[in-house]
């Protein structure tokens, strides 16, 4: 995920056949989201919006039981 995109989590895609999807833009803040999902709306009827929020996902760590942390945090 890059910068840009971090700083626009908020995105807008339009649904196509099998099960696809296009980015139609994207915003910084959820209201901005809406109100052009209701002008795309306005302007398409026949095509299908969704808006969605991509967050980034933190890598998974390894379960280690003799870690210093876990140490920490029973004590």
């Amino acid at each position: 995920m890059t910068y840009q995109d971090q700083l626009t989590p908020w995105i807008i895609y339009q649904l196509l056949p099998n099960a696809e999807r296009q980015v139609v833009t994207r915003f910084r803040r959820r209201n901005d989201a809406d109100g052009y999902l209701k002008v795309l709306r306005q302007t398409r009827p026949n095509a299908e919006f969704v808006v969605a929020f991509m967050a980034k996902t933190a890598p998974a760590q390894p379960s280690n039981e003799d870690s210093p942390e876990k140490e920490l945090i029973k004590a």
